[in-house]
């Protein structure tokens, strides 16, 4: 997929595109395009980026890592939860877990295959799990990952990291995760919102 660099766009829109878009592939790419325009230039809870930056920094990440393009497209969805509750953006500091990656993945899970909305339903439970795996990568965690994590559960214990590499789309997770991590730098060059809608409507269920 071709990156045509440019700092964080706004929509969604893009005519470069002409395959047939189902009404239902439409609807889903204005929904996400609405959610964005509404709060994507918010902060990202306590980071030095908007949500929308953080969005398309995670999924430039994906790209480069060579991911799959459903995983491109979770990366870039991945806290889209936070964009369709209404808890605020200082929840976290308000000791609220919004479960983000449940109310996301629920929303995923009605437009896109499950190699999309399940590895967005396990990012948080990738931290927790790197946490546990990976000593080091606790220390890496930006201080507002770290007070989120206390109440998401805090590092996995042994059993549980044992359950979680066994679940599908567990390592697709841990890949997104660490894309997660990546996206948080302020005034990062990144592709437009429209470069990812023809691989949005290509991959919404039709």
């Amino acid at each position: 997929m071709g990156l045509a660099a440019s700092k964080q766009g706004a929509g969604l829109a893009d005519s470069t595109r002409h395959e047939p878009v189902s009404v239902q592939e439409a609807a889903v790419v204005a929904r996400i395009a609405e959610l964005f325009a509404r709060a994507g230039a918010s902060a990202y809870h306590g980071e030095a980026v908007t949500q929308q930056a953080h969005a398309l920094q995670t999924a430039l990440a994906a790209e480069r890592a060579g991911a799959s393009e459903a995983l491109v497209v979770a990366a870039l969805l991945h806290d889209i939860g936070h964009l369709l509750h209404e808890l605020g953006e200082d929840a976290a500091t308000r000791g609220i877990d919004t479960r983000h990656e449940e109310i996301g993945a629920d929303w995923l899970a009605s437009y896109f295959p499950p190699a999309i909305s399940e590895p967005v339903r396990l990012h948080v439970a990738a931290k927790r799990y790197l946490c546990r795996a990976e000593p080091a990568y606790f220390n890496g965690l930006s201080s507002s990952s770290v007070r989120s994590l206390s109440l998401q559960g805090g590092p996995m214990g042994g059993d549980e990291a044992a359950a979680f590499t066994a679940r599908s789309y567990g390592s697709d997770a841990i890949l997104l995760r660490r894309c997660d991590d990546a996206g948080k730098v302020q005034g990062m060059a990144t592709p437009a919102l429209s470069h990812y809608r023809p691989l949005l409507a290509r991959l919404a269920t039709r």
